[in-house]
């Protein structure tokens, strides 16, 4: 996807478009650990979990391809460390 986007689009189009998408994936797993912490039932706790592990791994990737559009640009250290939007 984002190789299509590096074709047809200016790198600063590119770079902006995949840091929305960096701070929605953000905000993503922020609502689903909350939904975690909030989960009483145990098929809806293991459902949560998943939830968190997939949208750990969006984040991870995303903020990988944000590096290497852009090495230079200031990143959180770690992908889970985040603020409250």
């Amino acid at each position: 996807m984002f190789q299509i986007m590096k074709r047809r689009m200016p790198h600063s189009t590119a770079y902006a478009i995949l840091l929305e998408e960096l701070e929605k994936a953000r905000y993503d797993l922020a609502l689903a650990q909350d939904n975690f912490q909030n989960a009483m039932e145990p098929d809806l706790i293991d459902c949560c979990i998943y939830q968190v592990n997939a949208l750990q791994m969006r984040y991870k990737f995303l903020l990988t391809k944000a590096k290497q559009l852009n090495p230079d640009a200031p990143y959180a250290k770690n992908p889970l460390e985040f603020s409250e939007p």
